[in-house]
C-alpha cells in the first residue's frame, strides 16, 4: 500500500508506440525546471533512469544557452506554446515543443512532436502524465499543485465576496497508522476523501494537500453565507465511524474557514487566516469548525512569541525544577518527582503543558531533557541516600537515538546511583518502533534504573504493555483519583489496577491525591505510593531541606502552602 503522504507523482507505465514508430518523448517539469515525470522513452533516451532529481539543463545542455533559457521562461510567463529546433552535439537534430499549464507544469515534447502535432498515443500519454502530476495518487483528488493554481487564479478578488477557503485536518488519525498500520490509514484517507466530496456536492472543489490535510475552495455569492453551515456539516459527518477490516474507527475532523477578500486577498494571506482558524478549532478541543476572527491572531502571535523565546530559554538559564514528594502511606517520604518549570522573563511561569509540546515539535526536548536529568541528579545528591528521584521522559526524547548511552553517561558524570533513578514514560511512546522501545527499556532495566508507566488508563491502556515491557511501577492518573471517594466506578477501576499491578509484581503510585479521604482509601486498598497536594505541592529545590528536616509526616495542603510561601 502507498504511504499516507503526497510527494512526487507516481508514473503510470507506458509501453505503446506512436503511429510514426516513435515512442512518446514527453516530460513534465516544475517551475524550478526540475523533472516531475516523463514517458519511459524519455528516460531511456536521456539515460537518467537512476537519478532522483534532474534539471532541464542536465537533460538538455543545449537549452541552457541564455537566449533559449529566456525563451523557456517566456513560455511560463505568457502561457504561449513555443516550438524550437536545434542541433544537439550529443543527440543530433531535436525538435521541442514547450507548453505551460497553469498548475505549475512545463510540458516538453521532443523529437517530431513540435512540427506536425502529436500522434494520438502521445496525446494520451501526455494527458496521463499531466493527470498524475496534478492529482493525488491515493485519493484521486486534485493535489496541492492544483490547489495553489486555483487560488492564484481566483485572487485577488475584485468584488465584496470572493472565494471561501476551508482547511481540514483529521483528528486522531495518527493512532490509526500507529496501531493498525499504514494500509489501514490509506483506507481511512480514501474514505475521508469520499465523505468530504459527498458533503460538498457540487458546491466547491476538495483538494488533498498532504498526509491527513485537505482543503476546500468554494466560489459564488452564496458561498459566504453557506460556509459555516457546510463546515459544521463536515464535522458532523466525521462523527460517524469508519469501518476498516471490520473495525470501527473514530477519526474526526477540524475545520478552519477563511473568506476573501475580508480575511485576505492573496493566496498566502487567505491560507494563513484559514490555518489560524484551524488552530483555534484544535485548541478548543478539536472536532469542530471555526471561522477566522482577527482576535485569533493574538493567540497565534503569543504562541509564536513563546516559541521564539523557548529556543533561547536554556541558554538564558530560565528553566528550573520543582520537586513533589512521593510517600509510602501513611507518612513515609521515599523520594521526589522532578517537575520542569519555565520562568519567562516577561510572562512569568509558563506551565509545562504549554511549552513541552512546542519543544517536542521544534526538536528541543533532547537538549532540555538532558539538562533536566543532569540538574535533578545533582540536586538529588544532597537528599538522604535512600530517596529516589523520578524524572519524566517525553515521547520525543524517548525516541531519540542514543538515549540509554546519554543517561548512563550522565549518571557516571554526576555520580548518581542508577538504582535511585526512576524514569517515567507514557503509553503513547510505546506505539511506535516497538522492538526498539523494548530494547531501550530492557537496557535501562539492566542499568538498574526503575521504569514507571505514567498516566495509566488515560491513553490506550493495552495490557500487552504490562506483559511485554519491564515496568517497575504503574502510576494511576489523577482522573481516576479525583472522584474516588464518592464514585464507585472509579473505586472499581483503581482497585483493579492495584490488584493487577501487584499480581505482576509491580508497585502502584496514585497521583493527584488531593484529600486525606482519598489518601486513606488508597492506603486501605494497598496502594504503594501517594503523590499530590494532600501530601505536598511541588517544592522549590531550596525548600527541600526544611521539608525533609520537618519529618516524613503527611501534612494538609493548606499548611504546606503556607510553608512554601514562607521566606
Amino acid at each position: 500500500m502507498p504511504e499516507n503522504r503526497v510527494d512526487r507523482p507516481q508514473r503510470i507505465p507506458y509501453e505503446s508506440e506512436s503511429d510514426n514508430g516513435l515512442e512518446a518523448m514527453i516530460s513534465l517539469w516544475d517551475l524550478d525546471l526540475k523533472l516531475l515525470d516523463s514517458s519511459k522513452r524519455f528516460k531511456e533516451h536521456i539515460g537518467l533512469l537512476s537519478r532522483n532529481e534532474v534539471t532541464l539543463w542536465e537533460a538538455y545542455p543545449a537549452l541552457a544557452k541564455p537566449a533559449l533559457a529566456k525563451l523557456i521562461r517566456q513560455v511560463i510567463a505568457t502561457s504561449e506554446p513555443r516550438a524550437i529546433q536545434l542541433d544537439d552535439p550529443r543527440r543530433g537534430k531535436c525538435n521541442f515543443l514547450f507548453s505551460y499549464i497553469r498548475v505549475g507544469l512545463l510540458v516538453v515534447e521532443t523529437n517530431g512532436a513540435a512540427t506536425n502535432g502529436s500522434p494520438p498515443s502521445e496525446d494520451n500519454e501526455k494527458a496521463r502524465l499531466i493527470h498524475q502530476a496534478t492529482h493525488d495518487v491515493l485519493t484521486g483528488l486534485p493535489n496541492r499543485r492544483q490547489f495553489s493554481a486555483a487560488l492564484a487564479q481566483l485572487l485577488p478578488a475584485s468584488g465584496k465576496t470572493g472565494p471561501v477557503l476551508m482547511q481540514l485536518d483529521l483528528d486522531d488519525f495518527k493512532p490509526v497508522n500507529d496501531t493498525l498500520g499504514h494500509g489501514a490509514g490509506d483506507i481511512v484517507l480514501k474514505l475521508a476523501a469520499e465523505r468530504i466530496k459527498e458533503a460538498l456536492g457540487r458546491d466547491g472543489t476538495v483538494y488533498r494537500l498532504a498526509g491527513d490535510e485537505f482543503a476546500i475552495i468554494q466560489i459564488g455569492p452564496q458561498r459566504v453565507f453557506e460556509a459555516a453551515k457546510l463546515a459544521d456539516a463536515l464535522v458532523a459527518e466525521f462523527k460517524k465511524p469508519f469501518t476498516v477490516n471490520g473495525i470501527s474507527l473514530f477519526v474526526g475532523v477540524s475545520v478552519g474557514v477563511a473568506i476573501a477578500p475580508r480575511d485576505g486577498n492573496e493566496g498566502e494571506q487567505l491560507m494563513k487566516a484559514a490555518d489560524v482558524a484551524l488552530y483555534a478549532a484544535k485548541k478548543e478541543g478539536r472536532r469542530r469548525a471555526r471561522t477566522f476572527d482577527p482576535a485569533m491572531l493574538i493567540v497565534v502571535e503569543q504562541r509564536e512569541l513563546l516559541r521564539r523565546s523557548l529556543r533561547v530559554a536554556l541558554q538564558r538559564d530560565e528553566f528550573f525544577i520543582e520537586y513533589q514528594p512521593l510517600v509510602e502511606p501513611p507518612s513515609n517520604v521515599v523520594g521526589f518527582e522532578g517537575l520542569l518549570r519555565w520562568r519567562h522573563p516577561t510572562l512569568g511561569i509558563i506551565p509545562p503543558a504549554a511549552f513541552i509540546p512546542m519543544a517536542e515539535a521544534d526538536g528541543l526536548m533532547r537538549e532540555i531533557g538532558q539538562w533536566m536529568l543532569e540538574e535533578a541528579c545533582r540536586e538529588a545528591l544532597a537528599w538522604p541516600a535512600h530517596y529516589t528521584l523520578a524524572v519524566n521522559l517525553s515521547p520525543a526524547e524517548f525516541l531519540t537515538p542514543g538515549l540509554t548511552d546519554r543517561i548512563s553517561q550522565t549518571l557516571d558524570i554526576v555520580g548518581f546511583p542508577a538504582e535511585r533513578l526512576e524514569l517515567e514514560i507514557t503509553e503513547g511512546v510505546l506505539l511506535e518502533r516497538t522492538t526498539n522501545n523494548l530494547d531501550t527499556l530492557n537496557t535501562l532495566n539492566v542499568l538498574g534504573i526503575q521504569i514507571s508507566l505514567d498516566d495509566f488508563g488515560t491513553e490506550y491502556s493495552s495490557l500487552s504493555y504490562l506483559k511485554n515491557f519491564p515496568f517497575d511501577t504503574i502510576k494511576i492518573d489523577r482522573y481516576f483519583i479525583r472522584d474516588l471517594v464518592q464514585d464507585t466506578k472509579s473505586q472499581t477501576i483503581v482497585r483493579s489496577v492495584i490488584g493487577l499491578a501487584h499480581g505482576l509484581d509491580m508497585r502502584v503510585t496514585a497521583e493527584g491525591v488531593e484529600t486525606q479521604q482519598q489518601a486513606a482509601w488508597l492506603q486501605e486498598e494497598g496502594c504503594d505510593r501517594l503523590q499530590g497536594y494532600s501530601i505536598s505541592p511541588p517544592l522549590a529545590a531550596d525548600k527541600l531541606d526544611d521539608f525533609i528536616r520537618r519529618g516524613t509526616r503527611t501534612q494538609p495542603a493548606a499548611t504546606l502552602d503556607e510553608f512554601r510561601a514562607s521566606p
